[in-house]
């Protein structure tokens, strides 16, 4: 499954990351890496981008970002 397919306040796991090298750095920077729990909490009013609570801390990551990266429930 897709983060972009997790519903608000569902918890997923980082399986991959399937984005181009300088998108998937910056994403690994901020801590987005295999086994890491990430739970979608607000949705901007327009829908994009939407707001991630990754090891207490809130990530604002753009829908096309997110349908890159692979998560379990």
């Amino acid at each position: 499954m897709k983060l972009d397919e997790l519903n608000l306040h569902e918890k997923g796991e980082i399986i991959d990351i399937k984005c181009e090298d300088n998108i998937k750095r910056r994403l690994l920077d901020l801590g987005l890496v295999k086994g890491t729990k990430i739970t979608p909490v607000l949705v901007s009013p327009s829908g994009d981008p939407r707001a991630f609570e990754v090891r207490g801390t809130l990530i604002a990551i753009r829908k096309e970002d997110s349908k890159k990266i692979n998560v379990n429930k």
